[in-house]
């Protein structure tokens, strides 16, 4: 216990350090975001501080190789994959990049992780198609959610914070300091990004690296469990995306251009309210939802279907109140 302590510490320490040294490089090479009329800010700001999660991912691969003395493929291969997500991520932060080549990495990496947990094998064809296409949705999700101070972080600390429940608690599923060194990654960005005026932003880096890190282990959840429940995990990013996306569509605006009809953005540019309010709302929200995932998980198994499509449908009537909003502005 004393072991795992002191190398928590020191994997904060030297995520901290790197941090401190990346926003002063990134500041000089100007790798910087500065605002316009699509922004939710009003400031230049150091772009890429999500560095810190591939910088974990690192930390955690070699701390696992030194207590157990060897290299699980499975990590292997996660390694690889959020490797290629970050390094097209952090290029499309610095210089952007065609759809094309950010797309075809993204299928590449998400094809390592499918080979490295053995999915080819677990699951049909047919599926492996659907799970294709979600996890490439879940990532651009995750970009397209990263807009305001401390969304990112404090959303994606909910879900791993009830991800550690379920494994401790429920059903192991994965090593727990690979939930850990996630959850401390996610600390040390939101002490730099979870202020009025952030240090730094996560980028296109940040978003990607962490939400392949979540996405690896909803899928390992999703096979010890052989249930795909869990996916309501991410219920509040994806009832924005979605029907943000949809709504675009209507009123026939392309999806790939920057916008400000997200909830999270009508709350804080048309509405007024702090960007830190509206994260916690949206990170409280998710670990609400998740908790009640969980109790129903383990109290109400025949019938969780039938209340989590309940809870969706609820939670996409509250959403409605985004379009009252517009409305009234």
């Amino acid at each position: 216990m004393t072991f795992h302590v002191s190398l928590y510490l020191l994997t904060v320490v030297i995520l901290f350090i790197a941090m401190l040294f990346y926003i002063k490089i990134a500041d000089k090479l100007n790798i910087i975001d500065k605002p316009n009329n699509r922004s939710s800010h009003n400031y230049i700001t150091v772009r890429g501080g999500g560095i810190v999660f591939w910088l974990a991912t690192l930390l955690y691969v070699m701390s696992s190789a030194v207590e157990t003395s060897a290299f699980h493929p499975a990590t292997l291969y996660f390694i690889l994959g959020i490797t290629l997500i970050s390094i097209v991520s952090f290029w499309d932060d610095v210089a952007s990049l065609p759809n094309k080549i950010r797309i075809t990495i993204h299928f590449l990496a998400i094809s390592i992780l499918f080979y490295g947990l053995g999915i080819f094998h677990f699951l049909p064809w047919w599926q492996i198609i659907f799970a294709y296409i979600f996890i490439v949705g879940t990532l651009n999700a995750y970009n397209f959610m990263d807009g305001i101070n401390g969304i990112t972080g404090l959303y994606s600390l909910s879900i791993l914070v009830a991800l550690q429940y379920v494994n401790l608690q429920i059903l192991r599923f994965t090593p727990p300091d690979f939930i850990n060194y996630a959850i401390l990654a996610c600390i040390v960005f939101l002490f730099f990004n979870f202020r009025k005026q952030a240090k730094c932003f996560a980028g296109d880096i940040g978003s990607m690296a962490i939400a392949f890190w979540i996405v690896m282990l909803l899928l390992q959840l999703m096979m010890q469990s052989q249930s795909v429940i869990w996916i309501l995990f991410l219920m509040v990013y994806g009832v924005d995306s979605i029907y943000t996306i949809l709504h675009r569509l209507y009123l026939k605006q392309n999806i790939f251009h920057a916008h400000r009809l997200h909830f999270y953005q009508i709350l804080t540019n048309d509405r007024g309210l702090s960007h830190l309010i509206v994260s916690i709302g949206y990170a409280f929200t998710q670990l609400i939802i998740c908790l009640i995932i969980i109790i129903l998980y383990q109290q109400f198994q025949p019938a969780i279907w039938i209340v989590g499509v309940g809870l969706l449908a609820l939670y996409s009537l509250i959403y409605l109140l985004k379009f009252a909003m517009l409305k009234e502005v």
